[in-house]
């Protein structure tokens, strides 16, 4: 028999084997079938269930969740397809950062002055094109706390003085207060509830806090402790406003008749500037719609959202398109920036504090009015 002979055989051969066992394995792949065919339906209703989950979730990050949980309820319960994650963020300056470059986060609240501080040290050039924001929001006041032997800034030449974490927003404003005043302290960056205790133990001369008024931080502490605020006057940076801490914010701390001066900054509402034919594009639009169409609801879940006008515009900074829109859309003309320069002379900033603080109890009188008769519409932040 020669090869060729013998090599048509075998392929003869194979094929006949290879039929033989075709029904076999048809009738295995028919068993197999059903069993993948349910692996299939178990994937597809995860990703079905993940898609869902996903589709209307937008992230904020912020120093603090007080006033984003806030927010996140009233727009959860708007029945808009919208959920807002709340992230506790690691400090101002990285607030900021994870907007720009953290999956997940889309939104921001940061102070006027981190915003600052962004323009003059960017991460990177053109930053302003993609960070950008929808609106002010509510003030933080610059409360400065001290032991009994201190009775002024200038007397914290050399002292122990605690800013806050660094990059936090607390410590970007010390930052800017105390070199503005040409006051070198030997700082520390203890966390804020370590920083109180060090100073009732007399480790530290005092600490710098900008929070919204009444801090929870302050509310336990006794007369006997000897601590009280200091004054924050003087040739301070212009996005600084004036404001007094009164004993109607701290009753064991400042006496009725003698207010307190110091200064707050805004609160910014920031957002990524996501190319507008992208999904996360219209995650943040749908945000932003929402935000406005139940402003009155947001208003209404705390008081410290009662202090913010939408139109209110911020310096150096872009509006997000959407936000934009929608102010010209409703009617509404953004207004210029605006900023009460401090450094007055003492007459002019004598007279400006005495008529804030006159305004401040006109407001609060109103506001027990308003409580009395049943119509409590105002109430203040205990963070």
């Amino acid at each position: 028999m020669d090869g060729h002979t013998r090599l048509s055989r075998a392929v003869l051969t194979a094929l006949c084997g290879l039929f033989a066992a075709a029904p076999a394995n048809a009738d295995s792949d028919h068993n197999m079938r059903p069993a993948a065919s349910q692996e299939d339906r178990e994937a597809a209703l995860r990703h079905a269930m993940r898609d869902e989950t996903n589709a209307g979730l937008v992230g904020i990050v912020s120093e603090g969740t007080d006033y984003t949980v806030d927010l996140a309820l009233t727009l959860a319960g708007a029945q808009n397809h919208l959920r807002l994650l709340p992230i506790a963020g690691a400090g101002a300056l990285q607030d900021a950062k994870d907007v720009i470059f953290a999956r997940g986060i889309d939104f921001g609240i940061v102070q006027t002055d981190v915003l600052d501080e962004i323009k003059r040290n960017p991460p990177f050039p053109g930053v302003e094109k993609y960070l950008q924001y929808i609106t002010k929001l509510y003030d933080r006041q610059v409360q400065i706390l001290a032991g009994p032997d201190i009775q002024s800034i200038e007397d914290l030449r050399g002292k122990k003085v605690n800013f806050g974490q660094r990059d936090s927003g607390t410590y970007t404003t010390a930052t800017a207060i105390f070199k503005a005043l040409g006051v070198e302290s030997e700082v520390t960056i203890l966390p804020q509830p370590l920083a109180l205790d060090a100073l009732r133990r007399a480790e530290i001369s005092a600490l710098v806090y900008v929070a919204t008024k009444p801090s929870r931080l302050f509310q336990e502490i006794r007369p006997d402790e000897n601590l009280h605020f200091l004054s924050v006057t003087g040739n301070l940076p212009t996005n600084y406003t004036a404001v007094a801490i009164t004993s109607d914010d701290y009753r064991e701390l400042v006496s009725k008749d003698t207010p307190v001066e110091t200064v707050e900054l805004g609160t910014v509402l920031v957002a990524y500037n996501w190319p507008t034919n992208s999904e996360r594009y219209q995650r943040v639009n749908r945000f932003m719609q929402a935000f406005f169409a139940h402003i009155q609801d947001i208003q209404a879940k705390h008081p410290k959202w009662h202090q913010f006008e939408i139109t209110s515009s911020v310096s150096g900074w872009t509006r997000l398109s959407p936000a934009a829109q929608w102010l010209k859309k409703a009617g509404l003309t953004p207004e210029e920036s605006k900023t009460t320069v401090v450094d007055f002379d003492t007459k002019q900033r004598e007279a400006l504090f005495k008529d804030f603080v006159q305004r401040e109890g006109l407001f609060r009188e109103f506001a027990a009015y308003q409580k009395e008769h049943g119509q409590a519409i105002v109430a203040y932040d205990n963070h």
